[in-house]
């Protein structure tokens, strides 16, 4: 089931390709193909026992069974949420560029699926090997995505963000081998009980965190985004911040808590420090920006950093809040960008001074609008607001003054978000060209209403959502709390 998730819209690509010849039908395929997998990726949501931490519909065939690599497949409670959030915002990302991309559609349509894809088999991968394919095989697509339906920059923004992930991953390539090598097998599972001495793991720890660093991304790696996030279309921008920034986060989880906890343990001061960097660094950067997509670029490097606070916490709450707000970052930033692409569409600009007095003209745009502003800022009852709660109280139970350096980011988090909002929506209309825009299409609010919901669902019940990973988070936490040196190796702070 797991491989029919991960690779039904790979041949729903190949299938455009091969068979279909006019732009609509290729949009009708990708879209049909897209929200298929996300319904059956729903059936692994019914199917999954949220008691348990092992993983679940294991797959596992051998590929080079002499040098310990094989086909694994399996996820657990916490790499099923990013699974069906991939699957989630696909068919909304197709939908969005139903109008607004209109040259090489076919192959647009392509690129996005193969992206699909292979995020959905990165989550999935129970083989480094075999997640080291998928995840640089990731880089191709959106590097198209970025480099050919992009903006005037986007060749320059392209191979940055390939060079920056490629550079990281050939770091990540070296620690994998020196793992495999050390442990007879690249089994993820198997590794996470592999004896390794506190200088290796350290080693390992710094080549996987060039990696994972860059994509989350981490200050001082961060500039790649605010420049792929501007040039990207709208779509793009959306699964770039809902997904991808999520891949880093997601291997501090999977690989470096399990499987090099002494020297994971000893870096969390480093990682708070370049935590709290992007949380207020970024978020005073943010208040000076005129464009809207460099705007909400930078809010995501900022949440980002709230979210390794959080995993470095090590605790329940540290923890369980990262990957919920990580669900809600995916949704929000999303929808925010959506948001940029709705008007951007109708004025073809994103200068923030160049809008003024939008809610006349747009009232139910601004409405929803308004909503996900204030679910950026972590408002009571909306999603954020419960993903920060538990990040800061994981952070105040680790490192009080890590606590409240990072609380700061929510006060800058609000002015800049409200600023923005202000000059955007509110005030005398700016110009003829606002006065002529047209409120949201049927299409347009159909993309924002499923990110509607899960604002509210999350915001006033999200048992559900944290029952999906907590026994999963309580295994890692016994993971990452295990001596495998022989020597405690705890940092002090």
């Amino acid at each position: 089931m797991l491989s029919l998730v991960t690779f039904l819209p790979l041949v729903g690509a190949l299938v455009i390709l091969l068979a279909i010849r006019s732009d609509g039908a290729a949009r009708t395929t990708a879209l049909g193909v897209s929200l298929l997998t996300f319904v059956i990726s729903l059936g692994l949501l019914n199917g999954f026992d949220t008691s348990t931490a092992r993983f679940q519909f294991l797959e596992e065939v051998e590929w080079l069974p002499e040098y310990g690599i094989a086909y694994r497949m399996g996820v657990d409670g916490i790499s099923l949420p990013f699974v069906l959030l991939t699957t989630f915002l696909t068919p909304i990302c197709l939908l969005a560029s139903w109008e607004s991309v209109q040259k090489r559609v076919r192959e647009y349509l392509m690129a996005f699926l193969a992206l699909e894809s292979f995020v959905v088999g990165v989550f999935c991968a129970l083989d480094f090997i075999l997640f080291y394919v998928l995840w640089e095989a990731m880089l191709i697509p959106m590097f198209l995505i970025i480099g050919v339906w992009g903006g005037p920059n986007r060749v320059y923004a392209a191979l940055k963000f390939f060079l920056y992930t490629l550079a990281g991953s050939v770091l990540m390539l070296v620690a994998i081998l020196s793992l495999g090598y050390a442990g007879h097998t690249f089994s993820v599972p198997a590794l996470m009980a592999l004896p390794l001495s506190f200088s290796f793991q350290v080693w390992l720890f710094l080549g996987l965190f060039a990696s994972f660093a860059v994509k989350v991304p981490m200050w001082p790696v961060h500039t790649w985004l605010p420049d792929a996030h501007v040039e990207a279309p709208t779509a793009g921008s959306v699964i770039l911040a809902g997904i991808l920034l999520k891949m880093g986060a997601y291997g501090f989880l999977r690989f470096s808590l399990p499987i090099l906890p002494d020297a994971s343990r000893f870096f969390i001061p480093l990682i708070f420090g370049l935590s709290l960097v992007a949380v207020v660094y970024t978020a005073l950067v943010a208040l000076m920006q005129k464009d809207l997509k460099k705007l909400v670029a930078y809010s995501s490097v900022s949440h980002m950093g709230f979210v390794t606070i959080g995993i470095f916490a090590l605790n329940q709450q540290g923890l369980e809040g990262s990957l919920l707000q990580m669900i809600n970052h995916g949704i929000v930033a999303g929808a925010l960008f959506l948001a940029v692409g709705v008007i951007y569409d109708r004025m073809h600009t994103r200068e923030i001074a160049r809008f003024g007095g939008v809610a006349h003209v747009m009232p139910v745009y601004a409405v929803i609008f308004m909503i996900f502003t204030m679910a950026s800022v972590g408002l009571p009852g909306t999603n954020s607001f419960v993903g920060e709660i538990l990040i800061l109280l994981g952070a105040f139970l680790a490192n009080k003054a890590v606590a409240m350096v990072a609380a700061t980011g929510l006060v800058f988090g609000a002015a800049y978000m409200l600023w923005m909002f202000k000059r955007v929506v509110f005030g005398p209309i700016g110009n003829d060209e606002v006065r002529a825009m047209k409120d949201l299409s049927a299409r347009e609010v159909a993309l924002f209403l499923p990110l509607l919901v899960l604002v509210f669902w999350i915001g006033f019940y999200p048992g559900p959502f944290l029952n999906l990973f907590h026994a999963s988070v309580e295994h890692l936490l016994t993971q990452a709390a295990v001596v495998k040196t022989g020597a405690v190796t705890l940092a002090p702070f």
